[in-house]
């Protein structure tokens, strides 16, 4: 197949990358650790570790994990908080001890939270407090869940008078951490302590060791590992890093991450930054406008990502006007269709021109992404990244000529080998001869652009996140007063699209407050349903009795042809 795309590639960039300049994640973080010892590295509500407190007490983590509990290679571990520091130190300390990480929204309900650690089968979690009260509920129901449980408060890795007044006014003054009893729980400096005190295996870590385990919702909607190797993620990194080289400068940049590193888009660029040496700036509740508009003032920034709906919080956020944007060089943004409305007035704001990149959990995630030089957004999701193939195929799997639409498949070393203990679901996501299929419905014209046209899949995206019916239909079904459900996506100015769900009633008193009231006991907050409608007559369904989303969604979206979202 000819890369015709490489022609259109900026000065610079290589059509492949060496992807065995690391053996791992690890090595990655090592040799920064190295280079940049003396600089910061982690920056979070205004306090910072060093590259070399980095490497040290995610050394002392690895060890603990080691010894004090127990774990061996290939184990596998929970993250479960928001952006703070303790983060990327549990992060690469997992890895370092040759451990699985399983990342985990903090927000998830205790239905969602027990899914993903008996699929992962998970030995030991790192919670923020906030949230214990969560995991309680998953291992009070599951006392034979066998579940090593690392507590850690928002300011641990503060300096001691700060963290004291920041834990003291989230717990006491703010209330945010609901009553929580989880016995035997080890709290995480404790943990940095023991470890600090043991020896650490360098076990040996290759390209096909698996580093994480992503959830995501495969092609089924039931949530699947997306098994990613360090050589997925190496490869990864090699190639957003090419992708930007000529651009930034090792040890010189500052990175604003508003994105949760539980998401994949949001991980993997932590990773390239951090190869890169740059100071990233965890912003860990970015709907704290306030508190995210004083971190882009206090740092002079030169890179950022988000999706289309931050982006659009900022430019209407009056304190953004105040904000110095002089140094920023890159803006990245996945995760969404990015809309005209909010790239242009952001070039106007800025300077700088948003580029889209396009990827998938199953890929690391970037697989597609314009040219940094970009001059304007053109709606485009670019070109495949260096030592990638993209083709669109037909149904059958053969290629379509430029500008057919078909489904958008991809290859390379990014791409994941399968779905956890799924081989039936990751034999569905792949051709015979080794393509991925997105799911997503494009073209790709003649100077090897792709454009994103439509989804084939029926998920829904709400600001980046995947949301797949029928998990929203199970939990509404199970509702008594509900004879019939359809979920659907709808268009929304803020968020892409939000959940909307089509009702046929058993109880005819059945009200839209009870059925919201019932999802929100088995829903995390952006699955929840936005949208409620009755109807009386039953929902269309094909000749085989399934549900017509499709016909559905198309008589409730004015343009439903146009592109709805991206993967990551």
């Amino acid at each position: 197949m000819e890369a015709i795309w490489l022609k259109n590639y900026p000065p610079g960039i290589p059509a492949e990358v060496d992807v065995c300049e690391f053996a791992s994640l690890r090595d990655v973080l090592q040799r920064s650790c190295q280079r940049f010892a003396d600089l910061p590295a982690y920056s979070n509500m205004g306090a910072t570790i060093t590259y070399a407190e980095l490497d040290r007490a995610s050394r002392d983590f690895a060890a603990y994990l080691q010894n004090t509990l127990g774990l061996r290679k290939g184990d596998r571990v929970g993250l479960m908080m928001p952006n703070l520091l303790q983060y990327p130190v549990a992060l690469f300390g997992v890895l370092r001890a040759g451990l699985v990480v399983v990342n985990i929204n903090p927000q998830y309900t205790p239905a969602e939270l027990e899914h993903q650690l008996k699929d992962a089968g998970v030995a030991a979690i790192v919670v923020l407090e906030n949230f214990a009260h969560t995991l309680q509920q998953v291992l009070d129901k599951n006392p034979a869940l066998s579940l090593t449980v690392i507590t850690t408060q928002v300011g641990d890795m503060f300096g001691a008078v700060k963290k004291l007044l920041t834990n003291l006014v989230v717990k006491h003054i703010k209330h945010m951490v609901p009553k929580w009893t989880l016995a035997g729980a080890t709290p995480f400096n404790a943990a940095l302590r023991a470890g600090r005190k043991q020896d650490l295996d360098e076990v040996p870590l290759s390209h096909d060791d698996l580093a994480f385990l992503q959830y995501t919702g495969g092609t089924t909607g039931v949530a699947k590992g997306a098994a990613l190797t360090h050589g997925n993620l190496v490869a990864n990194v090699q190639q957003m890093t090419a992708w930007m080289a000529r651009d930034l400068v090792d040890g010189k940049e500052v990175f604003v991450c508003p994105l949760p590193l539980y998401h994949i888009y949001a991980l993997t660029s932590t990773l390239v930054f951090t190869k890169l040496g740059a100071r990233t700036v965890l912003v860990t509740n970015p709907r704290d406008m306030p508190a995210y508009l004083r971190d882009l003032k206090r740092y002079p920034f030169t890179i950022i990502i988000g999706v289309n709906t931050l982006y659009r919080a900022l430019l209407d956020a009056p304190g953004f006007a105040e904000v110095d944007t002089s140094a920023l060089k890159v803006t990245s943004a996945g995760g969404m269709a990015v809309q005209r409305v909010v790239a242009e007035r952001w070039k106007q704001r800025t300077g700088v021109t948003i580029i889209e990149g396009y990827g998938m959990t199953e890929a690391s995630p970037i697989v597609i992404a314009n040219p940094l030089d970009s001059e304007a957004w053109t709606g485009m999701i670019g070109l495949p990244m260096p030592s990638t193939q993209a083709a669109i195929l037909d149904e059958d799997g053969n290629p379509l000529a430029t500008g057919e639409v078909g489904e958008i498949c991809v290859r390379g070393p990014q791409v994941m080998p399968g779905y956890w203990q799924c081989p039936e679901e990751t034999s569905e996501v792949f051709t015979a001869d080794g393509w991925l299929r997105t799911g997503d419905m494009g073209f790709m014209d003649e100077q090897g652009y792709f454009k994103l046209t439509d989804r084939k899949k029926d998920m829904i995206i709400v600001s980046g996140f995947k949301v797949f019916p029928n998990q929203i239909e199970d939990v509404v079904a199970l509702h008594p007063g509900v004879a019939e459900v359809v979920a659907i996506g709808a268009q929304d100015e803020r968020s892409g699209e939000v959940v909307k769900i089509v009702v046929v009633k058993r109880d005819p008193a059945l009200t839209e407050q009870e059925v919201l009231a019932h999802c929100r006991q088995h829903l995390t907050s952006y699955k929840m349903p936005r949208i409620v409608e009755f109807r009386s007559e039953p929902l269309p369904k094909s000749n085989l009795g399934k549900f017509l989303r499709r016909e559905l969604r198309d008589g409730t979206q004015a343009n439903a042809s146009a592109p709805v979202g991206l993967l990551v």
